[in-house]
């Protein structure tokens, strides 16, 4: 089938994978949603008078539609203690000011489901821009029916449905896949409104900057040992966009330490949230990871655990059909993976935060190896794509009962 949707225009195609990707991942929501209110069953996140779009609008989509209709405290919540409680600091503004400005074109605003309603649509929306993206960027470096599974993988993987939940997730990959397409296509000036925007939109951007860095270093190198062009308006385009990118990429912790006139308001929010899995501690960068596993499996076990998924992630990196993704892919793959290991805490939403190394679908890992021949390949995708609709399935149930996404 894919060999058949890859004849089609590049958007065409992926429009046409992702479409009926929406397909599966509304009847594994609905039938969830029919399910459980049937039975009586009670929601992890609570709601009074669930609706199918309150359903998806769970957990994390509350404090942005707290956003959305009151905005920002300008007094951090605090306990008896004073050590700074969870509070909306911790999610950025551009997702729920957007749904809050067609909430209120449409005259929505305030209502029950007004906000869920339209921000599904969003995410749906900037879901597809994402998927025709990602197809995009990947079609300069593989064939056409490898790029297009990739984006399938991509829309029915295992929390594919959080692309049309009212999650921020759908809106910052279409800004990410922008910015690394124009990466990709040297178009370093248009790439700037893109990262400047998704910084405030989902943490992450400052792997943008260091694949900015990268980029400079690769195209430097060519021109030395192949003669390659790297013309100074160029350079000076890469140096403009990366300190941009960055800049944006740390501007949040100073604006909530503005508006609370509070030192640390964004880094103390974020720590609030770790509480519940490894106690209040000091952040320090590239010690979340080990923070983690040495909680839960003492010193030795976690620390070689940690090392050893640092290793297995170097070396699909440096595995010859990964680097003929490109080495913008590689490099922005591994500048955020890098990210994640300095700031984030490893727990249940480290499978979201993994969705923007997408990219790394369209390695010759998932498409089968060419030993195999063509039905051995063809008999690993769908293995694949049943596997994806089966843990969507499980994650579903899990997330929405057990622990948010």
């Amino acid at each position: 089938m894919v060999h058949r949707l890859s004849r089609l225009p590049p958007w065409g195609g992926a429009l046409v994978v992702y479409a009926l990707s929406r397909v599966v991942s509304t009847i594994l929501l609905a039938a969830m949603f029919w399910i459980a209110t049937a039975n009586g069953w009670r929601f992890a996140s609570h709601r009074a008078h669930a609706t199918f779009f309150s359903f998806s609008g769970s957990w994390d989509a509350s404090s942005y539609r707290s956003i959305a209709e009151h905005g920002y405290p300008s007094t951090l919540p605090v306990d008896a203690a004073g050590h700074v409680l969870q509070n909306t600091w911790a999610f950025l503004p551009v997702y729920p000011y957007v749904v809050h400005a067609l909430t209120t074109v449409l005259g929505v605003n305030g209502t029950p489901n007004g906000f869920y309603a339209v921000g599904a649509i969003v995410s749906l929306v900037a879901g597809g821009v994402a998927a025709v993206l990602l197809s995009a960027i990947l079609r300069r470096s593989i064939p056409a029916p490898r790029a297009l599974f990739a984006v399938a993988l991509f829309s029915l993987g295992p929390l594919g449905f959080l692309l049309q939940t009212a999650y921020a997730e759908s809106l910052f990959l279409a800004l990410l896949f922008a910015s690394l397409w124009c990466l990709v296509a040297r178009r370093y000036w248009l790439l700037i409104p893109f990262g400047v925007v998704a910084a405030f939109t989902r943490p992450g951007v400052l792997a943008l900057s260091l694949a900015l860095g990268i980029h400079f270093v690769v195209r430097l190198r060519g021109r030395r040992i192949t003669g390659s062009a790297f013309p100074w308006r160029d350079r000076l385009a890469i140096v403009v966009a990366a300190g941009l990118t960055a800049a944006a990429g740390l501007a949040w912790p100073v604006i909530a330490s503005a508006a609370t006139r509070r030192p640390d308001a964004y880094l103390d929010t974020e720590l609030a949230f770790w509480t519940g899995f490894v106690g209040r501690r000091h952040f320090a960068p590239l010690t979340p990871w080990f923070a983690m596993a040495t909680t839960y499996l003492g010193v030795v076990a976690g620390v070689v655990l940690v090392l050893l998924v640092i290793a297995a992630g170097v070396f699909w990196l440096t595995r010859r059909g990964t680097r003929a993704l490109g080495a913008d892919v590689v490099g922005l793959t591994a500048s955020y993976w890098l990210y994640l290991v300095a700031v984030f805490l490893p727990q249940q939403s480290l499978p979201r935060l993994l969705l923007p190394t997408a990219p790394m679908l369209g390695s010759p890992v998932f498409w089968g190896p060419v030993s195999a021949g063509e039905a051995g390949s063809r008999r690993r995708r769908v293995a694949l794509l049943v596997g994806c609709v089966v843990l969507q399935a499980v994650a579903i149930v899990f997330l929405w009962f057990v622990g948010y996404p």
